[in-house]
């Protein structure tokens, strides 16, 4: 086949591609041309979005923003950049699981593309920032004897060259002449394959055309053909499916864990944002109890003008009264600009633009949720609360997903110990055709000068005479076969790196389980100490509430026995204080109450269940329950 019937075929095959993608419903996208070109088409990654959720503008109305702990925590799914963040690891955790699959080596290693949870917004407990210890060391077990991978994807590779070569000779006897020049044209193809069986498989088309000035060859131009079949099995290191598919098997377990990060950064997230949410409601409530208490001493300090201007009271009372409204005034503003500062932080936390946005910076949040103290407590014992929280956080069980890994790594870390025996073959077909050399025969040393010696054709093999389907006759045919078997023994006589690297690993397990059972014995601490802040908390509530009800009543005492006289402006004063500071406890209480409710819920592991967050709708960004209804504003 000449470079014209090449031409001609590869024409006719293109012109065929449009009747090919005419066909079926998916016409000129599934196509066998496009199957050829995609695995080397770039792929682009969408572009970050900047852009919040339309429930954000849904929730704005008049410059306030209503939010519920719902909605905020849909805000927080939809917009939090921390969990934006962690969306992007198991999309990274597939693409080294693709090229796993294709048998090239991780370029991270076994949990090394697996990042922490992020805590930015508040305390998620101890374990969101050590959760993922054991990666590291998994990544060692698993790189290990892993060198470079073993390519798993068929390989093409082709080597077309011509060249033309002048070689001067010392003698002609050989050649028939003292400058021998060669045109030669070679057209090589191979495929080739390696399986996780550790058996490497190739498959060659060699093709040499030869052309010289050499009046001794029978043939020229001649065509040389060569088929050829190697096969090579690894049977000591490297043989196995348990060995060579350990990467692919390391990957899987890469994406199960890097989801569970971004479960774990849900739950710290929305831990986060709910203590925010409480902490701004608390802090709207101090608000109020300020506001009360100027309202109680402004009210003292207008009677106490009035008794002062009628003659009853001293004047210095007056000034009492006066620098008590101005304690009280200066108390509403340090809470009323806290509350501006819990609102800042809260909008970082469920916006992608922070307070860039002149609408959320000036908008003020108005809850709609309050704090409820149930009537009684539903204490689970402990040993269930500490099965549920080993069971379902999800930091623990990426503690034993990277040791899982580790130990498939260490399968082949124990494999490279070995000395390297493969057994190979090789099979091949050869070819030989050509036209009757045209130059004439040189003439032998003594010869008359001047004889000029035809080849006569029938001193030559007619086998061989012909064009190139005659030398691909010969190789199907078999006519030329070589055979080849053998076996290369490579022994390590000392061997100490591959022992050091299994003693290394193997170390590097054992630590990592020791680190397991470090996070559960830290996971039950937790769970045990959020209990007993919950039972605190709630009794220092009930303390709060009586205490308040107490100076209440107290206060009322004293204001009544002043208006008779019985007693001073100071007392009244002491009274009011007294009063403040026991709202101010009762609202603290009831804050710290929330947060130890939140912290049980994340020390468990039930985050997700109590709030009813769909981890797929975190993982897509988008929370199917509509906003909350919006207050219509006057």
């Amino acid at each position: 086949m000449n470079a014209k019937q090449l031409t001609s075929l590869l024409c006719t095959l293109l012109m065929l591609t449009p009747a090919v993608s005419a066909q079926g419903p998916k016409a000129g996208l599934n196509t066998w041309w496009n199957d050829i070109k995609d695995p080397y088409a770039w792929k682009d990654v969408s572009a970050i979005s900047l852009g919040n959720s339309s429930r954000l503008d849904a929730l704005m109305r008049a410059g306030k923003l209503y939010l519920s702990l719902q909605d905020t925590i849909a805000l927080a799914l939809e917009n939090n950049l921390d969990i934006e963040l962690q969306r992007y690891g198991p999309r990274i955790s597939e693409a080294d699981l693709l090229r796993a699959n294709a048998g090239g080596a991780s370029r991270i290693g076994a949990g090394g593309g697996v990042s922490n949870a992020s805590t930015a917004g508040g305390g998620g407990g101890a374990l969101a920032q050590g959760g993922n210890l054991l990666g590291n060391a998994g990544a060692n077990a698993a790189q290990t004897g892993q060198g470079g991978g073993t390519n798993l994807d068929p390989v093409f590779t082709s080597t077309m060259s011509w060249a033309h070569q002048t070689s001067p000779l010392t003698s002609p006897f050989v050649t028939g002449t003292s400058s021998l020049i060669n045109t030669r044209t070679l057209a090589n193809y191979q495929v080739s394959k390696n399986f996780l069986t550790g058996t490497a498989v190739s498959m060659g088309f060699n093709n040499n055309f030869l052309a010289q000035n050499s009046g001794r060859n029978d043939f020229n131009p001649s065509k040389s053909v060569a088929a050829n079949v190697q096969i090579q099995q690894r049977l000591m290191e490297g043989f196995g499916l348990a060995v060579n598919s350990r990467n692919i098997k390391i990957s899987r377990n890469n994406l199960k864990v890097s989801e569970l990060v971004f479960q774990q950064q849900v739950i710290t997230t929305v831990s986060n944002v709910i203590g925010l949410y409480w902490d701004l409601v608390s802090a709207n409530e101090d608000v109020t109890v300020k506001r009360q208490a100027l309202a109680l001493n402004q009210k003292l300090y207008d009677d106490n003008k009035k008794q002062v201007e009628i003659g009853t009271l001293a004047p210095i009372e007056i000034i009492r009264a006066e620098a008590e409204v101005a304690r009280s005034q200066q108390d509403l503003t340090i809470s009323e600009t806290n509350v501006l500062q819990q609102e800042t932080v809260l909008k970082n936390a469920l916006s992608r633009t922070g307070v860039a946005s002149p609408g959320l910076a000036e908008a003020r949040i108005v809850p709609t949720d309050k704090i409820r103290m149930p009537d009684s407590e539903a204490i689970e014992p402990i040993q269930d609360l500490v099965g549920r929280a080993t069971a379902n956080r999800p930091e623990l069980e990426q503690s034993r997903i990277n040791i899982d890994s580790a130990k498939i790594g260490l399968k082949g870390t124990r494999n490279a110990m070995l000395p390297s025996v493969d057994a190979f073959a090789s099979f091949q077909n050869n070819g030989l055709s050509g036209l009757l050399n045209a130059i004439p025969i040189p003439p032998v040393p003594g010869a008359p000068p001047g004889l000029v010696q035809q080849r006569n054709p029938a001193n030559v093999d007619g086998y061989f005479l012909g064009g190139y389907g005659t030398a691909i006759g010969q190789v199907f045919r078999r006519n030329f076969p070589d055979y080849s078997v053998g076996v290369s023994l490579n022994i390590p006589l000392r061997n100490r790196a591959a022992q050091a690297d299994m003693v290394r690993d193997q170390l590097s397990l054992r630590q990592s389980e020791i680190r397991l059972q470090q996070s559960l014995n830290l996971v039950r601490v937790e769970v045990q100490n959020a209990l007993i802040s919950l039972q605190q908390a709630r009794a220092r509530y009930q303390t709060a509430v009586k205490n308040r009800v107490l100076q209440e009543q107290t206060l009322d005492a004293e204001q009544k026995k002043y208006a008779l006289g019985a007693s001073t402006i100071f007392f009244v004063i002491q009274a009011q204080r007294d009063l403040t500071a026991a709202q101010a406890s009762e609202v603290t209480a009831l804050s710290s109450y929330a947060r130890a409710r939140n912290e049980l819920e994340r020390a468990t592991g039930q985050t997700l269940i109590a709030n009813s967050i769909q981890i797929d709708e975190a993982m897509k960004g988008s929370v199917s329950k509509p906003p909350s209804r919006v207050p219509d504003v006057q």
